[in-house]
């Protein structure tokens, strides 16, 4: 079997594999890389020793069965069997459905979450969005902190686990996207430093030195990172990526990464005759991220829409503090923006920055299918000192107006798990650190952060505690008790008009109207025939529609149809959606 390793700055590169110990010879057709055969299979244990150094696992490992510290195996894709023919799903008239493995089932594996896909497919879910599945330290997390970027952590079930789970996905037509993390990797178990210049001092991220896109031995760097976002897409029949914080990839040459890696996966979906899509988290309201490359864009397929996210919590919630400030001093104003232009702050002076931000978008010319809009994430959920959901503190009404304000708007919508039967169970931050001291500071750090803002140290869970996990872990006794039935029902009902009704998924921008009262707290919008309505207030209230007869498609109470005042009369926190020509 031949093996290949970039160590550019070495002298001499060993490969052990299965016990025995060769010398590496030097590529003389590549700088700085080493190459040589060796006798190995599918599942032989192998790593490489630079100059002195011990044996570290490969790189470009396929497989770490030990964890991000032990040996890399040998993968041999051509040995498993698909079972699904798979012409793939492309991302206009999605609706996401966003999992962590780990918490999905008690169980916490591949295995478990596949056999709960058709909860997904009888929802309405078109594709499911797997968080990071790279090895980290430890059994459980949240996968932000991965390493080797080629291999599936093995307490999921490993590389067979999650090709079981894709064609488990494709038979029940389900397509599945990734989360992948390209902009950092964990300090646990990250041995690339010791190979090459895979970071760089040139740029600081939050996470210190910056992920090499453009110092000396970038374009090594930048190979690593392409070659395994094209590998989940093509070894594991993935049909998407989301691309984790692309803001923190820092790249200052004229072709962006981010362009590199859009004309790469648009090539391979090419070859392979079916969608692949790149979906962006991005905090910087960009429009370029989502304009295509013929247009001057980065040509990525769409990007999450945390302004729309802000503006409906704010509006739902009443909450103000940190990055919601601006949203809240006239929430339905703000979600009036976002519904209509995508972006809040664009141009905008933002409070929460101390700067302005952001940029507009061409909504004729960028499809509102580009933007992901929601009501949680894992890390607007996970990312509170407690982990509570909406449904902690939100009555079952006022969930259902968010739900309907999501599901009918004008973007792709993306649901985090659990959301749609109103979990009770929380979505804490956990961590299974095995380096002690690292454990230590996450555990402090965390604890740090929301005693600043008023909580006290035994209120905010310790992430090294199994019993956070636990806790974190989906209910599933809760879908056939009230209030979950009732409001899994209405989620199944809203995504089920959005898949029939066209006007739902109209990607134009442009042509949809808004209208709301920020005192009286309601707020209505229309895309072609369909009317949309939802009351916040716990007062009834009596919206104007005009005279013209509407037909109920879906209502969360009882509604008072238009009479010849045209008024619409609503219950408190309640919605309902019309059709009326």
């Amino acid at each position: 079997m031949y093996f290949e390793v970039w160590a550019p700055q070495a002298s001499r590169v060993t490969l052990q594999c299965d016990g025995a110990t060769r010398a590496l010879g030097r590529d003389p057709e590549r700088a700085g890389w080493w190459s040589g055969e060796a006798e190995a299979r599918d599942g032989s244990r192998y790593g490489f020793a630079v100059d002195d150094g011990p044996v570290l696992p490969d790189p470009r490992s396929r497989r770490q069965p030990d964890g991000p510290d032990g040996l890399s195996a040998v993968v041999d894709h051509g040995r498993h069997t698909w079972r699904t023919d798979w012409a793939g799903r492309a991302l206009p008239g999605a609706v996401l459905y966003e999992l962590h493995v780990g918490t999905y089932t008690p169980e916490g594996t591949l295995n478990a979450a596949a056999e709960r896909l058709g909860h997904l497919v009888e929802l309405g879910v078109t594709h499911v969005e797997l968080m990071p599945l790279c090895p980290f330290p430890g059994r459980h997390g949240w996968g932000y902190e991965g390493v080797s970027l080629w291999a599936v952590h093995e307490p999921y079930g490993g590389p067979e686990a999650l090709k079981r789970f894709v064609d488990r996905a494709h038979a029940l037509g389900l397509g599945v996207v990734l989360d992948v993390v390209h902009n950092h990797l964990g300090p646990s178990g990250n041995y690339l430093p010791a190979f090459g210049p895979y970071f760089t001092d040139t740029h600081q991220t939050p996470w210190g030195s910056a992920v090499n896109l453009d110092a000396p031995g970038s374009d090594e760097v930048r190979a690593y990172l392409l070659g395994s976002a094209l590998a989940w897409l093509r070894d594991y029949r993935i049909d998407g990526l989301r691309l984790d914080a692309v803001h923190a990839l820092r790249d200052t040459r004229a072709c962006h990464f981010l362009e590199e890696l859009s004309t790469a996966v648009d090539a391979l979906a090419a070859d392979l005759g079916r969608p692949l899509s790149l979906i962006a988290e991005s905090d910087l309201n960009d429009p370029r991220l989502v304009t295509p490359r013929a247009g001057g864009g980065l040509g990525l397929h769409a990007q999450w829409s945390d302004d729309f996210h802000h503006a409906l919590h704010t509006a739902v919630t009443g909450e103000a503090q940190g990055y919601y400030e601006d949203f809240a001093r006239a929430p339905f104003a703000a979600l009036a923006k976002t519904l209509t232009g995508g972006y809040f702050h664009d141009g905008t002076y933002s409070s929460f920055r101390g700067r302005t931000h952001g940029r507009p978008l061409d909504r004729t010319g960028v499809a509102a299918h580009r933007l992901l809009g929601y009501t949680q994430t894992h890390d607007q959920v996970g990312n509170r000192a407690q982990g509570d959901r909406l449904s902690a503190t939100l009555s079952p009404g006022l969930l259902a107006c968010a739900a309907a304000l999501m599901l009918t708007g004008p973007f792709t919508p993306m649901l985090f798990m659990g959301e749609e039967w109103a979990a009770g169970t929380p979505w804490q931050f956990f961590t299974d650190h095995t380096d002690t001291e690292l454990a230590e500071a996450v555990r402090r750090g965390r604890r740090r952060e929301f005693t600043a803002h008023g909580w006290a140290e035994e209120e905010v869970p310790d992430p090294q505690d199994p019993a956070t996990r636990d806790r974190s872990c989906l209910d599933w006794s809760e879908l056939d008790r009230e209030p979950h039935a009732r409001v899994l029902s209405w989620y199944r009902d809203l995504i089920a008009l959005r898949h029939t009704q066209p006007d739902l998924t109209d990607p134009d921008l442009s042509d949809i109207k808004v209208a709301y009262d920020e005192e009286a707290r309601w707020i209505g919008f229309r895309r072609g025939d369909v009317r949309v309505v939802a009351n916040l207030s716990a007062k009834s209230a009596a919206i104007p529609l005009g005279p013209r007869r509407a037909r109920v498609l879906a209502a969360w109470e009882p509604v008072e149809l238009p009479g010849a005042d045209g008024l619409l009369h609503v219950p408190g926190e309640s919605c309902v959606v019309l059709e009326q020509g």
